[in-house]
């Protein structure tokens, strides 16, 4: 039997996933992390995209988180989320809109708007609209 690392990914909201994997990828500052079991200890920055969790050998399961931070202990993998939907249920048409809204926002040059706030919008839609096209690539 393979070695395993406990994974909690918790949202302000609730938790998303509480379970047992062999390995965590997850979208951290410096570039994307894999976190295997008895990993050193580690405590990053985690920018809006894909954190996927892979089960065992036939299960991995996929999530998008908006940013937040992740936690590394040798046997604990915490994923702090300011958001964090499964893969699936992402709302692909608010998505869009939400991604369509951004770029109208920072086309606007009458300097009314919030351009990091608009630019956070477009990037957070995008990392959706990028997970759910990989989670379509693979068959689910």
């Amino acid at each position: 039997m393979a070695m395993t690392v406990h994974v909690d990914i918790v949202s302000a909201e609730n938790e998303i996933f509480s379970g047992l994997a062999e390995m965590v990828f997850a979208p951290a500052e410096l570039g994307e992390v894999g976190i295997s079991p008895r990993h050193a200890p580690l405590i990053t920055t985690l920018l809006p995209g894909e954190v996927r969790v892979k089960v065992n050998d036939t299960e991995t399961q996929e999530f998008y988180v908006s940013g937040g931070m992740l936690e590394v202990q040798p046997h604990l993998v915490t994923v702090l989320a300011d958001t964090a939907i499964r893969a699936k249920d992402i709302d692909e048409a608010a998505a869009l809109e939400a991604k369509a809204k951004a770029e109208e926002m920072l086309s606007d040059k009458s300097g009314k708007i919030d351009y990091a706030k608009a630019q956070a919008e477009l990037s957070q839609a995008m990392m959706q609209l990028r997970t759910l096209d990989r989670l379509r690539k693979k068959g689910r």
